[in-house]
């Protein structure tokens, strides 16, 4: 094959860099903004994007009015470092959040870091945020000191506490003790000591949350925000964090046949984003743009209780042992689905294959706001409305994937995208539905596949082929440049410490934290700016 033309790195400095290709968008008033984000879902868990999957007409409906996007990519293989580099537009070297924050961090998303609602409320909008956040919950560390004026969900995911009826999990986990003399029964990977919180704003208003009624109650405090932000007159930006399709999935209905349990679930999300769509379109009154995107791809390791990756097996990694979706560098762990619809703006029946990033979001919203980009930092997300309005199908030249769990330092960068060949310098594997993992391995020189011929990552480039070597340079160029730049960065350090004394509690006098009364009110209120209460672990 003869030497590919490339352009070695195209990540930073993004706003100049499209500055100069394309014409600001001007846009008549400051349309209102959701964000979905669904939680481990996978590319094929879309009917739009793989045929197999029949539970998702709703999604499907959105992506036929609307723009498909089938090379978009989560920031990281994993919760946290991905729900950060959404709201801050920049990787977790340089926003500080490299992997999970746990019930009792005392730290989160640092405070020198501004986020997307902080620079769209100094803009004139109503920001509201709905959902998981797992960005801190202590102190300064709440959606409501982090520019969102309205919050209702829950602080991490909702593993991460034991409910009443605990739905479907891998292994299955035990529900809230109710009495304190109960038999405590220990799980490996569950939480059976403290009850998961429902907030709303900065109250407690219902511990152990009722997963059944959670996706009910968050189209409800959506409706009700953005009826509040239509009629004070002024735009709006809603970020709804999905309990969907993450573990445990609790299903409204009895599981029918076909995908069972999950294929439940994905219907329930699927109804939800319909509603969510319906809204937008009576409420959002023809200004409002929707954008439904992923964390990170599939949690393999729960078997039939994960969602489809689609083609994207990474099936050198497979062949080795482990996981290849979520935790990892495989297209599987960060290729997520993607959907912009803004009736008259974005162009429907659309499929776009431009190289984007939920890192994108940041730099696209605040420009099609009207603000500007917080000073003294770098991003690694483009301004891409010139592809969501058609106007162009290019996006990233490089993308970088970090490490997420799966091998090598969390946070590091050891893989990435330029053009149509990926680069990894360490891969691993997750653990997989059978219990196998796949060890980490440094790769010097590095694996390179080119996604063009070879989406399922099957077989490396030979490393004497023409093509390797003629590749091989731009890659170790734009390795070498994006590191620098990170380097010579202003970079956040977060706080991983922790601190039993912070885990959300409402009442802890009651075995598990538990609060709700009989109607579901709030028995006691927990102040997530108390910097110090007595510890409520409620062993």
């Amino acid at each position: 094959m003869g030497t590919p033309s490339l352009t070695p790195w195209a990540v930073l400095v993004p706003t100049l860099v499209l500055g100069g290709l394309w014409a600001p968008c001007v846009v008549s008033r400051q349309p209102s903004f959701i964000v979905i984000l669904a939680d481990d879902v996978g590319w094929g868990d879309l009917g739009a994007n793989w045929a197999e999957t029949k539970e998702t007409p709703h999604l499907d409906q959105l992506a036929a009015e609307g723009t498909r996007f089938v090379d978009f990519h989560s920031a990281a293989s994993t919760c946290s470092p991905s729900r950060a580099s959404l709201l801050t537009g920049r990787l977790g070297l340089r926003n500080g959040v490299t992997h999970n924050f746990a019930i009792a961090s005392l730290g989160g998303l640092p405070l020198n870091e501004t986020t997307l609602a902080e620079v769209l409320r100094e803009a004139g909008y109503s920001t509201g945020a709905i959902g998981k956040w797992h960005l801190g919950h202590h102190g300064r560390h709440h959606p409501n000191s982090r520019g969102f004026d309205f919050y209702f969900g829950i602080p991490y995911s909702h593993d991460m506490g034991c409910t009443d009826s605990p739905g479907y999990n891998l292994p299955p986990c035990p529900p809230c003790p109710r009495h304190g003399t109960a038999a405590r029964v220990a799980r490996k990977d569950c939480y059976t000591e403290v009850a998961l919180p429902l907030f709303e704003n900065v109250s407690i208003v219902q511990q152990p949350v009722e997963l059944g009624s959670l996706a009910r109650r968050y189209v409800e405090e959506a409706a009700r925000f953005i009826q509040r932000a239509s009629d004070s007159g002024r735009p709006f930006f809603l970020y709804l964090a999905l309990a969907h399709m993450h573990v445990p999935l609790s299903p409204p209905l009895p599981p029918g046949p076909g995908r069972g349990v999950y294929g439940a679930s994905l219907s329930e999300m699927d109804e939800l984003v319909g509603r969510i769509k319906e809204l937008a379109d009576s409420l959002g009154k023809g200004s409002t743009l929707l954008w439904f995107t992923g964390d990170n791809g599939p949690w393999a390791q729960k078997c039939e209780l994960a969602g489809r990756l689609g083609p994207f097996v990474g099936a050198w990694q497979r062949q080795r042992g482990g996981s290849s979706a979520k935790q990892t560098t495989w297209e599987g762990g960060h290729r997520v689905p993607a959907l912009v619809y803004w009736p008259g703006r974005v162009p429907a029946r659309r499929t776009s294959r431009a190289l984007l990033s939920v890192l994108d979001i940041f730099p696209t919203l605040v420009a099609l706001a009207g603000a500007a980009l917080p000073p003294s930092r770098r991003f690694d997300g483009l301004d891409v409305s010139p592809v969501l309005f058609g106007w162009s199908d290019v996006g990233h030249k490089v993308l970088l994937h970090p490490n997420s769990g799966a091998g090598g330092k969390v946070g590091e960068i050891e893989a990435l995208r330029l053009a149509q060949y990926k680069a990894f310098y360490t891969t691993g594997g997750a653990m997989a539905c059978d219990g196998s993992t796949g060890p980490a391995e440094r790769h010097q020189p590095p694996l390179i596949f080119n996604l063009d011929r070879d989406i399922q990552e099957q077989e490396p480039l030979d490393v004497a082929s023409r093509e390797y070597q003629a590749v091989l340079p731009a890659i170790s160029r734009a390795y070498a440049q994006a590191l620098q730049d990170i380097a010579a960065d202003n970079v956040s350090v977060a706080d991983y410490s922790q601190d039993p004394a912070v885990i959300p509690c409402c009442n802890v006098q009651h075995v598990g934290c538990r609060c709700q009364g009989a109607h579901g009110a709030l028995g006691s209120s927990w102040d997530p700016h108390v910097e110090k209460r007595t510890p409520r672990l409620c062993l």
